[in-house]
């Protein structure tokens, strides 16, 4: 009788171990596929389709703040393309430095105040000058709001007899405005200076 309830309890005991084992496995399992799923919906969020000309093209989402870093160095570079590109022609002048007076604040109309003042324009016009700038480096410090970035550049100044080339260097800092047609990155340039403007010896 003895021998028969020792049994009992052994294979009991034996049957218990073999049952916990099978609900931490399955809670192991559980969580295991749990994990997969999150991981393969937060994959195919960061995947976007995009269709061009009638092809399904694949895109990825960038993070939070690697969109911040894209966003804030294409603002400030997109405003000096359209402060420093100049013809000979007034009309066009005055419509890309439109442009950029939605990109910026007062700090920027004082700087083309100034040099109006100094007769630049007029000069760009009278002496059938191109002025293009090529950007060459954008730092920007996202971490504090606003946030403050640094341009360097290069300014060509094409005339009919030679080119001039000319190393710009700007700061200043962006603040964050609501998003318009104007102003596709919500952006706005704040004390913004020239620290640099000479020319580069060949």
């Amino acid at each position: 009788m003895f021998q028969r309830l020792r049994s009992l309890d052994a294979a009991f005991r034996i049957l218990r171990t073999f049952t916990l084992c099978v609900i931490a496995g399955s809670l192991a399992l559980g969580a295991f596929a749990l994990y997969l799923s999150h991981r393969l919906i937060t994959e195919s969020r960061q995947r976007v389709y995009v269709l061009a000309a009638g092809q399904a093209l694949e895109a990825y989402a960038a993070g939070q703040k690697e969109q911040l870093a894209i966003e804030t160095r294409d603002h400030v570079k997109t405003f000096h393309q359209h402060f420093f590109t100049l013809d000979p022609d007034e009309k066009l002048i005055q419509a890309n430095l439109r442009q950029a007076f939605y990109l910026a604040d007062g700090s920027a109309k004082q700087a083309y105040d100034n040099l109006k003042e100094s007769g630049y324009y007029a000069g760009v016009v009278a002496g059938n000058i191109s002025q293009r700038i090529e950007v060459d480096s954008i730092s920007v410090n996202t971490t504090e709001h606003p946030y403050r970035f640094r341009c360097v550049a290069t300014q060509r100044l094409i005339r009919s007899s030679h080119t001039v080339r000319r190393r710009l260097v700007t700061q200043g800092r962006l603040r964050s405005v609501g998003r318009s047609e104007h102003n596709p990155h919500g952006f706005l340039i704040e004390r913004w200076t020239t620290l640099e403007n000479r020319d580069i010896r060949p």
